[in-house]
């Protein structure tokens, strides 16, 4: 499997990137927090650490770190609009349970 992006996700990483002047993609991974034990953790990437996996979707890349991967193999980043709001939702199949402000995610 791998991890991979919508295309508004990678329209949005790409005109970022534009913007900044410099990066190489988006580097994805997960914390121990909150009350359900793990949270997504997302970065523009400026290069790529030696022990990167790296997943390319869309003409972005994703890197993710090798102890992350067991728990968002299979993800897929989105970014939406909803109102006034926006930003990146995670689509995890792994994902088994939430809790309830939405911070943190168990597999």
């Amino acid at each position: 499997m791998a991890v991979t992006l919508t295309e508004a996700a990678a329209r949005h990483v790409t005109r970022y990137l534009g913007r900044r002047g410099k990066g190489v993609g988006v580097r994805l991974g997960v914390k121990t927090t909150g009350c359900s034990g793990l949270a997504y953790k997302l970065e523009y990437a400026d290069e790529i650490a030696p022990e990167d996996l790296v997943f390319e979707h869309q003409g972005v890349k994703v890197l993710v770190d090798p102890k992350s991967l067991p728990y968002i193999d299979g993800t897929e980043l989105d970014f939406v609009r909803e109102g006034l709001n926006e930003g990146f939702k995670f689509h995890n199949p792994r994902e088994k349970d939430r809790c309830g402000c939405g911070e943190s995610f168990r597999v």
